[in-house]
């Protein structure tokens, strides 16, 4: 294809061209300048007065260099480097604010193999964030974006996705984002909690059981796995299935084959598997305490969901989302202050650490401002519930205990602490669970066992 610039007809059957994808398009040159756009993207982003011959980082982003020379990842450059089609990550600015874009770059060249210009297609990603949100991933850091980007492209298949990353990170809002992302989103995303269960009772809710299957099986039961036909199955923990039981996951997932307790009828399924653990899964198969056929099966594409310390810049962002989430109405900041202690913690308990210290901030403060002394008091609550939590990070802006102030100090066993902890939120709540749970930042189910 031989292109002269100032051809103007030329220029159109490009801009025609453009039409002909079903998201946001634009024509870039080699120099950075915007040179077409399609309807699409005017829709979503806006108009870009061509005559002015804007370059693509000044309208997407605000910069005067490009993407590279200002920290991020620039797709144009990669795609000269490379010589095909690169794909990034980006944050754009759109008549609604900050939004994380998909982006594309497809090289155009001539007969001759000469480049010429490239074509830009721009896709919003629906499933986060870079503002508050009540129901989205929020987050605009490095460590986030990669894990974004990840998402972005393992949604539209059906491969298996690993969620790896620490305890109260957020693998559960990670896996509905991957399925909200693809096509199954229209259909059930069902989770299993796998921490805590028995072989009998994980067969039973993955599979489930017919009447009279087994002593309390007083009627049939559809298992879990029947009920995200057409959708996705969540394992949470998947590291704590029973050994034993693996091999009837193996199976399942390989055949979609499956019999519930007690039956001889064989049921088929098609779900879209997700897992997520916090346990180091490579290390549990080399010591023979998880299968290494299922390992494969299950971690065909791995996602590192970052801690709260990989991701200190989102801080700010996911308190005030948290806050919004956690009441609704009643609106509460935290002062400067305050949030500079917040800064100083090392959150071993990552994001839902986060969100308890948050919640117990909400009911100890009497106005709707937060203030330095409240968090202190809410992070010394976490320091006596667990006293291997690591807050040294934070002793020195804290002052939670002077100098020798706990030598003296008869520290609980951690059962025992979290007993107290429990019945202490159960008293609060006046026996309303599911708020407890809420709260303490664990399921109803898990509530429900750590109660008996």
């Amino acid at each position: 294809m031989n292109i002269i610039a100032s051809d103007s007809s030329s220029f159109d059957g490009l801009a025609s061209m453009l039409e002909g994808y079903d998201c946001p398009a634009i024509l870039v040159s080699v120099d950075y300048r915007i040179l077409a756009i399609n309807q699409h993207y005017r829709d979503e982003f806006g108009d870009v007065p061509l005559q002015q011959n804007k370059r693509c980082f000044e309208v997407s982003h605000g910069y005067s260099v490009p993407c590279d020379e200002a920290g991020e990842d620039c797709p144009l450059s990669a795609t000269l480097q490379s010589g095909r089609k690169e794909r990034v990550l980006h944050i754009h600015q759109t008549p609604r604010g900050k939004e994380h874009v998909d982006v594309e770059m497809l090289p155009i060249h001539d007969n001759q193999g000469q480049l010429l210009f490239f074509v830009e297609l721009l896709r919003s990603v629906s499933v986060a964030s870079v503002q508050d949100s009540s129901k989205k991933l929020v987050g605009s850091s490095k460590s986030f974006n990669r894990m974004l980007e990840k998402i972005t492209r393992v949604s539209h298949s059906d491969a298996s996705v690993l969620l790896l990353g620490e305890s109260g990170s957020g693998k559960e809002l990670v896996a509905h984002a991957v399925h909200q992302g693809g096509h199954r989103a229209n259909n059930s995303m069902v989770t299993l909690e796998c921490a805590g269960l028995t072989d009998s009772l994980f067969e039973s809710e993955l599979f489930g059981h017919v009447k009279g299957s087994f002593t309390g099986a007083h009627s049939n039961r559809v298992g879990l796995v029947e009920l995200a036909n057409g959708g996705t199955l969540f394992l949470d923990e998947i590291g704590d299935v029973p050994l034993s039981m693996q091999v009837k996951l193996l199976r399942l997932i390989e055949t979609g084959a499956f019999r519930p307790v007690g039956s001889s009828t064989v049921k088929h399924t098609n779900f879209r598997l997700i897992c997520a653990t916090h346990k180091n899964l490579a290390q549990m198969v080399k010591a023979g305490e998880f299968r290494q056929d299922l390992y494969y099966r299950i971690n065909v594409f791995p996602i590192h969901v970052p801690s709260l310390r990989e991701r200190q810049e989102d801080l700010v962002l996911l308190t005030n989302t948290l806050l919004k989430r956690i009441s609704k109405r009643k609106e509460y900041h935290l002062t400067d202050s305050a949030m500079q202690v917040l800064k100083q913690y090392n959150f071993p308990g990552n994001i839902r650490e986060l969100n308890n210290i948050l919640n117990r901030a909400t009911l100890l403060t009497d106005t709707n401002m937060i203030e330095r002394s409240t968090i202190q008091e809410c992070l010394e609550i976490d320091r006596e519930l667990d006293p291997l939590i690591d807050t040294s990070s934070a002793s020195q802006s804290l002052s939670i205990t002077d100098a020798g102030a706990g030598e003296d100090k008869e520290w609980l066993d951690l059962k025992t602490a979290e007993k107290r902890y429990l019945s202490e939120l159960m008293a609060f709540h006046h026996d309303d669970k599911e708020q407890v749970a809420k709260v303490a930042g664990i399921s109803l189910r898990s509530l429900y066992r750590k109660l008996e």
